[in-house]
């Protein structure tokens, strides 16, 4: 799953620790977002970081569901091949199934909100509403989604999710590139996110 910085959590820690370590992320990202806003754009923050909705957003589910169970397990199967104890299935799994089956009553609550709603939202806020606008105007728009698709992946920390995750995010700066908004990210995102969830929940 791309739940962002709050990857440093293993699923091991308190329950209460994946939720503060969330806002301890995210409220200064979104701080910093609406200073950016203020002194070098509209200041109008959905405007400045391309936040709007339309019905043809909702394209972002199937493509969401299809990342997470086609595009992460073909680009990691020649990795798997090669290099198959530190790509092994349960490898790629093993965090996000940690913080499920850590996860009871309210915190699993909570843990659908950090990685459906939130990560989600912020992460594609500062990559694609941040990053890789900011990066159109210095580069051409291939250049930039590919930067921000790299270090979107490596921010993770994840070798074993690497490959997927740099996938992912290149659709993800593919949906923001055709419609220069970031809704069917976003949607995309969460979908992503919540079949990743659902599976280890299920299976």
């Amino acid at each position: 799953m791309a739940t962002g910085n709050t990857d440093l959590v293993d699923g091991q820690e308190p329950k209460w620790f994946l939720g503060l370590s969330a806002l301890a992320l995210w409220v200064p990202f979104a701080v910093g977002l609406y200073l950016v806003s203020r002194k070098f754009g509209s200041g109008v923050f959905s405007r400045d970081y391309f936040l709007s909705f339309r019905k043809v957003d909702l394209w972002g589910v199937p493509i969401g569901v299809a990342s997470q169970l086609l595009l992460v397990g073909l680009v990691t199967w020649p990795f798997r091949l090669a290099f198959p104890e530190k790509f092994a299935p349960e490898l790629v799994e093993k965090r996000a199934r940690d913080l499920f089956e850590n996860a009871t009553g309210m915190w699993l609550l909570v843990l659908v909100l950090v990685v459906v709603v939130g990560a989600p939202l912020i992460e594609e806020l500062v990559y694609r509403g941040l990053i890789q606008s900011s990066l159109s105007n210095r580069f051409s728009r291939s250049v930039a989604m590919l930067i921000t698709a790299v270090w979107f992946a490596a921010v993770h920390l994840r070798l074993v999710e690497l490959p997927g995750l740099l996938a992912f995010a290149l659709v993800l700066g593919f949906c923001f590139y055709r419609t220069n908004r970031i809704g069917m990210s976003i949607i995309a995102h969460v979908a992503f996110n919540a079949t990743g969830l659902l599976l280890v929940a299920t299976l």
